[in-house]
């Protein structure tokens, strides 16, 4: 059995997002939120609050056990980008773009 959690439209670049779950692919979810809490990186809270998240969905199913799981999968992927413009010299104007992303958790009990 296998539980997940999504965070969507999550105000921090996929790029930054995925530094931070390439390093708790195939932990225990406990091991994980104790590796965030010391990874000094934007979106280490992010990342641990979808943890958090997975684990109480897992609490709510009886067919898991939730003290038997690891992350099979973390991944990020990107969301709509907003577009903003900065005023430059000489009355024009560029571009910025702030990008979002849709974090994904799933966790699995391990056999």
């Amino acid at each position: 059995m296998e539980t997940r959690a999504v965070a969507r439209f999550v105000r921090i670049s996929p790029r930054k997002a995925r530094l931070v779950t390439d390093i708790i692919k195939g932990k225990d979810p406990d091991e994980a939120l104790n590796v965030l809490q010391f990874t000094p990186k934007g979106a280490s809270p992010i990342v641990a609050k979808v943890i958090k998240s997975a684990l109480a969905n897992a609490r709510q199913n009886p067919q898991i056990n939730a003290d038997n799981l690891s992350i099979e999968r973390a991944y990020v992927n990107q969301g709509p980008t907003l577009k903003r413009f900065r005023a430059r010299a000489m009355g024009r104007a560029s571009r910025i773009k702030k990008r979002t992303s849709h974090i994904t958790i799933v966790l699995k009990e391990k056999s």
